[in-house]
């Protein structure tokens, strides 16, 4: 029978202390988007981010014609949206870690190691579509 050693610093941990430590990722993981948020409403803005994603858009469209919000709040919260989904592109480094950093102490050594082939392969083949 093969016994499996895992890391000498494993330590065993109460469920409550499983949630403090997912809270804590979740915290630092959200609060890394509403900062990158925050600083991409102030600089360059929402409406700068929709006029870049908008523009080719507008260029397709037959000369005269332009583009009409078809509803209420469309034209305030687009904008906004876009940019919180830059924002979370923008730190989506920061919420994998933060990911990773709850998910590894939990893994075997040999789990761990299969993890840099298996994001080098997921990567090459989404670069490859």
């Amino acid at each position: 029978m093969v016994k499996i050693e895992d890391s000498k610093d494993e330590k065993n941990y109460s469920f409550i202390s499983h949630l403090l430590e997912l809270r804590t990722r979740l915290i630092k993981a959200i609060l890394s988007i509403l900062i990158a948020f925050i600083s991409l409403l102030i600089f360059p803005g929402s409406s700068a981010l929709y006029d870049i994603l908008a523009a080719p858009m507008l260029n397709a469209l037959p000369m005269g014609a332009h583009m009409v919000a078809t509803g209420i709040t469309t034209p305030f919260m687009v904008p906004i949206k876009i940019t919180f989904m830059a924002a979370f592109v923008l730190m989506l480094p920061m919420v994998l870690y933060q990911t990773w950093a709850f998910i590894a102490p939990g893994l075997y050594k040999h789990e761990r190691q299969l993890i840099l082939p298996l994001i080098f392969f997921l990567l090459h083949f989404l670069l490859l579509e």
